[in-house]
């Protein structure tokens, strides 16, 4: 399971980068205002599920029937991101289009959430012939992994409310840059 744990970890850390330097300072996202309005409600779907997996899998046992709600949440993601790559290419067609170097974070993002996956299905297995429950984990995680993604949930779920704020347009949810009108 530290292999998963690490592999998100990477995870966060690439998802941070691309929020922070393409969404928000090149593109502007929450900015955009209605015309981004769909990439936003995905982002913050996908924040959403984010936080769940990096806040319980460091110290929960998703077991029996909580390993196909987990699996469900893992598939959403993926879903979430297809769709992604469909609307944010209509939504960066006034920007000149997704960045290059957006689109090979993407992609890296998309491999390693692969190799999460992969690792991960294991695990899910033995969770699901489990008795149902949530329940704490056994086994050791590294002090600074559990505490890393503890803070990864939290900014993650920050960010999801923030894109879902922009979203619905609420006042000054575009901060620190100016929203574009209706």
């Amino acid at each position: 399971m530290t292999t998963v744990l690490l592999l998100l970890a990477v995870q966060g850390a690439l998802g941070a980068f691309d929020t922070l330097y393409y969404h928000e300072w090149r593109a502007r996202l929450p900015a955009l205002g209605p015309a981004a309005r769909d990439e936003l409600r995905l982002h913050a779907a996908r924040d959403f599920s984010y936080a769940i997996l990096f806040g319980t899998l460091p110290s929960v046992a998703w077991q029996g029937l909580w390993a196909v709600v987990l699996a469900a949440l893992l598939l959403e993601e993926i879903v979430i991101t297809l769709a992604d790559f469909v609307v944010e290419d209509r939504v960066r067609r006034p920007l000149g289009g997704v960045y290059p170097g957006e689109r090979v974070t993407h992609a890296v993002m998309g491999l390693i959430y692969g190799a999460a996956l992969a690792n991960l299905v294991p695990v899910l297995a033995e969770w699901w012939a489990a008795p149902t429950a949530i329940s704490a984990r056994h086994e050791p995680v590294p002090g600074v992994l559990r505490w890393l993604l503890g803070l990864m949930a939290v900014g993650v779920a920050l960010s999801g409310v923030r894109d879902l704020c922009a979203a619905v347009g609420l006042p000054h949810s575009g901060w620190p840059w100016r929203v574009a009108e209706e």
